[in-house]
Parts: C-alpha cells; sequence; structure tokens
C-alpha cells in the first residue's frame, strides 16, 4: 500500500556540480526536494521505488547499485542508487545497466539526504505509456509491500517563454496549473486526465510518472502538500509531497 510519495523535477541542473555558475537559481527546488524526501522517510516504508521518465531502450527496472553518470554533461560525477553494496545474484545483469538521467538525479537526491531507512529501486517509465498502463504500473508497485514509498521525478512542460527548449506555447502555463494543483491536492484522477498527446507536444516529461503515481495512489487517501512551483528556463518545475 502507497503510504507516502515525493514529487520533484529532474533536471541535470538540480545537481551543483552540472550547474556550475547557476546553481543558485534552482536552490529554492533543491531544499524542497530535500524536504520532500525527509517525508518519505518519516513515512517508514518497507521500500522505496524512484521512478522517472526514460527513453526507448532506457525503460524498466534499475535494481538498488545501479549507477549513473553526469559526463554526458560535463561533469566527472557518477551516482549510485540506494545501497552502495553491488546486488547478487540476477540482479548484477540489471545494475550493468547506467540509469537514464532521471533515475541518475533521483539517485543524487538520495545520496543527499543519505537515505538508509528502506531498500530502493529504480524504475524508468516510457514516456509515451498509456494512462492506463501507467496506472497499472502504479498499482502493481503499491500491493507489492504493505509500506510503499515511491520519489517520482518528472517536469512540466517545457515550452513557458520563447527561449525554453520547446518555444513559447500558449497551452503549457494552463497544462502546467493543472499539474500543480493534482500533486498539491493529491488528486489521482486528475493526473490521469492529463492528455498523453498534449503532454508530448509541451514535452512534459512528467505525465507519465505521475500517472504511475496516480495508480498507485487509488483507495491510499493521501494528502498533498505543494512545496514549489516554478518555471525556471521556462520548464514547469514542482516539487509535491504526499503523505
Amino acid at each position: 500500500m502507497l503510504v507516502a510519495a515525493a514529487v520533484c523535477p529532474c533536471p541535470p541542473l538540480l545537481v551543483p556540480e552540472v550547474a556550475t555558475g547557476a546553481a543558485p537559481e534552482l536552490d529554492a527546488a533543491r531544499a524542497a526536494c530535500t524536504d520532500a524526501v525527509g517525508l518519505l522517510a518519516a513515512a517508514r516504508p518497507d521500500r522505496l521505488y524512484v521512478i522517472g521518465p526514460a527513453e526507448k531502450g532506457a525503460h524498466g527496472v534499475f535494481p538498488a547499485g545501479s549507477t549513473g553518470s553526469f559526463a554526458g554533461f560535463g561533469v566527472d560525477l557518477s551516482v549510485r542508487l540506494g545501497d552502495a553494496s553491488p546486488p547478487a545474484g540476477g540482479a548484477a545483469d540489471d545494475a550493468d545497466r547506467p540509469l537514464p538521467a532521471s533515475l541518475a538525479v533521483g539517485a543524487w537526491l538520495l545520496g543527499r539526504t543519505a537515505w538508509a531507512d528502506a531498500p530502493v529501486e529504480g524504475l524508468g517509465v516510457e514516456p509515451g505509456a498509456t494512462p492506463d498502463v501507467c496506472a497499472g504500473i502504479g498499482r502493481g508497485l503499491a500491493g507489492s509491500a504493505d509500506r510503499v514509498a515511491l520519489l517520482v521525478l518528472g517536469d512540466g512542460s517545457a515550452c513557458r517563454t520563447v527561449k525554453a527548449p520547446g518555444y513559447l506555447d500558449e497551452r503549457a502555463e494552463g497544462f502546467d496549473a493543472e499539474a500543480a494543483r493534482a500533486l498539491g491536492a493529491a488528486d489521482a484522477a486528475a493526473l490521469l486526465a492529463l492528455e498523453p498527446e498534449l503532454a508530448y507536444e509541451l514535452k512534459a516529461a512528467g505525465r507519465a510518472p505521475w500517472q504511475v503515481l496516480a495508480g498507485a495512489a487509488e483507495n491510499a487517501d493521501l494528502d498533498g502538500r505543494l512545496l514549489f512551483e516554478d518555471a525556471p528556463y521556462g520548464v514547469g518545475y514542482f516539487v509535491a509531497a504526499w503523505s
């Protein structure tokens, strides 16, 4: 059963070493993410799943001990998901796959808060997965242990300004406003109602992971709080805590 969730953005710029001179611009987002992950620990979960968007070929399960790197962003920095010991048995082959960027940011967040409260597993979700598929994945995760927590990574639209990665799209602000409202209210039905085609056009990679969360939250009766909302660089970033 889902007992807690933290929703965080996942731009590599969240990592100060990647952002370099621009690092202070996301200090408020980092602080909110730290608070949200801290609330996960307070829920005393039996298992934590880290969920984020992953392109085709990089989706699927990533066991504890999987590693990721920010070398592609010009930084010699590696991270490890969950415990520092390499996985045993059949999981070793999966652990050889590098974490997708979103899960690498998640691993960095957990390392920043020295997570040691429950076993960790990563899950990369295809951005094009349908709401039904996402919800089904979430239900499966919620049913995997008595007390399940989720760290859900994903950004809103990337079309809020003319300098945004997807240029300016007048629909972006409304999409982000509804996503922020749903995340802050722990409104699973509203998250499931986010349109995949519109999310794709607005480059909102968080849509699929948020809908996994929505499926996991069915019948969980959780309360939500929006801890951070902004659109630096023209991209919607949200931090929320469900408990």
